[in-house]
């Protein structure tokens, strides 16, 4: 392989020739070779290229950057958030844990790239120093968590929000589609009153409003920037006013409602913002697995389990059982929102190590915040798309259960009272009959009273609303 010299602080290094970065970022490559798909994410990076763009424009507003470097470093932003330079970003998460040498990676490939497109050789006296101009007004301690932020903002807004509005607009078409049919309802796994599929449906889709709704709560800290915070908060280095005015051309280049923080401290040492914001992702996760699990029950069968729905036949189920089907899009939505849970504890544990002025978790965190941000919206679709729009009762079955079920003798409570009512559905359970049978033998009510009393779908409440 061709090789050239770059240089820093600790001296000379052999860098691939035909790669952007510098030494710094190839000193990581080789001093922290853990795991096999470990690579910080390309998220992480077009966040680096928004704040890298933004505070090149802001120190040539302000002043202390010429004209020729903000445009130099500004069109090497460009082609990032282009997709043109992936594969100039080698390092891993599991690095420093402020993020200094991914820092350092984006500069030294915006300072060389810029380098070249000035026409120049690596060699020569560089035009863009990747510490001087691409750095400039900044430390890896604010640039990291602002990439953090711009990141996981975006990744929320464009892929987690509208993949769970998608699937609970579809639940919200069924349960209106479902509203008039009348099943037995269960509890503790076992036959309770009826309700409608409909009534059912409701619940999944009040959940993953107040879920949606947790979630959009938790932005405006999210939205806030640590940049200009520098070192350790006070902002040593910046020009006056570098701090709200860098947060606004963030906005600007990104399109979305960035404000600098109101307290670089807390921005810097804390990521309280990240924990809020993936505890709402993990409530999420726990509506969606139940719904999904509810699904997956309410399906199972076709002829030895529950039955009452019907859902889309995607693929064989078994290389061994011929005909078999199984309810892949809940197996692959309930392991989604296992890993979810699994990345809240990490993002936890990540969130307590905030010591003094900066917390040394932030690869980690942002890592697992993005992968349980885009795995939820990415499921939320493919369960929609796959399984939740196919949903249709199977109306034998559930009227086969709902007529069968001993509960419909809760109608009688307040009309015979609790303690003979228990007796009739007793009675029926131990001689496998009825219980308008029971009710008549037991003399405790005629059947003209039991077929007036008893009707399951004034049981629902659904006449009530």
């Amino acid at each position: 392989m061709d090789y050239r010299i770059e240089k820093d602080t600790m001296g000379e290094v052999k860098v691939p020739a035909d790669k952007y970065w510098g030494a710094q970022t190839e000193r990581s490559r080789n001093n922290f070779k853990i795991g096999p798909e470990a690579s910080m994410p390309l998220e992480i990076i077009h966040g680096f290229a928004y704040l890298k763009k933004a505070a090149a424009q802001t120190n040539f507003e302000l002043g202390v950057l010429n004209e020729e470097k903000n445009n130099l470093i500004s069109r090497v932003c460009d082609e990032i958030l282009d997709n043109q330079h992936n594969d100039q970003f080698p390092l891993v998460i599991w690095q420093t844990g402020s993020g200094t040498q991914s820092n350092m990676n984006v500069n030294e490939v915006i300072a060389n790239r810029a380098q070249i497109l000035a026409g120049k050789k690596y060699d020569d006296e560089k035009v863009v120093h990747p510490n001087d101009d691409v750095n400039k007004s900044q430390s890896s301690n604010d640039t990291f968590p602002t990439g953090m932020h711009i990141a996981g903002y975006k990744m929320v807004m464009e892929t987690t929000i509208p993949g769970v509005e998608k699937l609970r607009d579809i639940l919200l078409q069924k349960s209106r589609a479902f509203d008039k049919v009348v099943k037995i309802g269960r509890t503790h796994l076992m036959d309770a009153t009826p309700l409608t599929l409909g009534q059912e449906f409701s619940g999944y889709v009040s959940q993953l409003n107040h879920g949606i709704k947790a979630l959009k709560n938790t932005l405006e800290h999210l939205s806030e920037l640590a940049l200009g915070g520098t070192a350790v908060g006070t902002g040593i280095n910046t020009p006056e006013g570098y701090s709200e005015l860098v947060a606004k051309n963030i906005a600007k280049f990104s399109g979305l409602p960035f404000i600098t923080a109101e307290n670089k401290f807390e921005a810097l040492a804390a990521h309280d913002a990240i924990i809020e914001t993936h505890g709402a992702l993990k409530q999420l996760a726990v509506s969606l697995n139940k719904i999904a699990n509810d699904i997956r029950m309410l399906a199972s069968g076709p002829r030895s389990g529950i039955g009452e729905i019907n859902i889309p036949a995607n693929e064989p189920g078994s290389s061994i059982m011929p005909g078999k089907v199984n309810p892949t899009q809940c197996e692959a939505l309930t392991m989604v929102c296992a890993q979810v849970m699994g990345n809240d504890v990490a993002i936890t544990i990540g969130g307590t190590q905030g010591h003094y002025e900066l917390n040394v978790f932030k690869p980690m965190m942002a890592a697992n915040f993005l992968q349980s941000a885009k795995l939820l919206g990415d499921a939320c679709v493919s369960f929609t798309d796959n399984c939740a729009v196919g949903i249709e009762p199977n109306y034998p079955r559930i009227q086969e259960h709902l007529d069968n079920s001993l509960m419909l003798v809760t109608a009688l409570n307040t009309k015979i009272g609790y303690e003979k009512a228990a007796k009739i559905a007793k009675t029926a359970h131990e001689n496998g009959t009825r219980l308008k049978d029971e009710a008549i033998n037991l003399g405790f009510l005629t059947a003209e009273e039991f077929d007036q009393w008893v009707k399951p779908e004034e049981m629902t409440g659904s006449l009530k609303n």
